[in-house]
């Protein structure tokens, strides 16, 4: 009797083995394909990769309809603690920068989030910058993400300054880098 409970207990502890195997390789991030044709990895100093994705309204926008503003550029996913953690600040620093030329962003990864849970979350903590919906991680793809939340800080000519990988990011940091890129954007309309 006391084999049949060991085997048992084995077979239990192999079947979550494969579960959690399985549930790993199915929600796992995009391989970034740096062979593809046209493939560059984004990098500060370089341009970012252009996407059009659709906002939770249902709205279309690419990163093009924003060139000549700096962006701040966010992906994150609802169950995600360090990405929940740092949207109210980046709701505050959109609403302190409001009167500035600066945009903040926040792509989902919708494609290993809930729509649900994405619309939950953004009622419940009231954000009102633009929230697209990265549905096929194209976009996560083209950015060659590994983690969340990744912030990229894109100045008004589309060129990455910097890429924060990882969070929650402070409120004051991310103010620095709003600075930056607004300073970015008045030393180039001076030249």
């Amino acid at each position: 009797m006391k084999s049949y409970r060991l085997r048992d207990q084995v077979f239990i502890v192999i079947l979550i083995l494969l579960a959690s195997a399985g549930w790993i390789w199915h929600s796992r991030l995009p391989v970034f394909n740096p062979n593809a044709p046209g493939a560059v990895l984004p990098q500060e100093g370089f341009f970012a990769p252009g996407f059009q994705l659709k906002t939770i309204d249902g709205k279309n926008l690419s990163l093009s309809d924003l060139r000549g503003t700096p962006v701040i550029l966010n992906f994150w996913a609802s169950w995600c603690p360090p990405c929940r953690a740092e949207m109210p600040a980046f709701q505050q620093v959109f609403e302190d920068y409001s009167g500035n030329d600066l945009i903040i962003v926040a792509i989902n990864s919708t494609f290993q989030d809930s729509l649900n849970d994405v619309f939950g979350f953004v009622n419940v903590n009231s954000l009102t910058f633009p929230i697209l919906l990265d549905t096929t991680g194209e976009v996560s793809n083209s950015y060659n993400l590994h983690s969340l939340p990744t912030t990229f800080f894109i100045n008004s000519q589309g060129l990455i300054q910097k890429i924060i990988i990882g969070g929650p990011i402070p409120k004051a940091l991310i103010r620095i880098q709003a600075e930056n890129l607004l300073k970015d954007t008045l030393d180039v309309s001076n030249d």
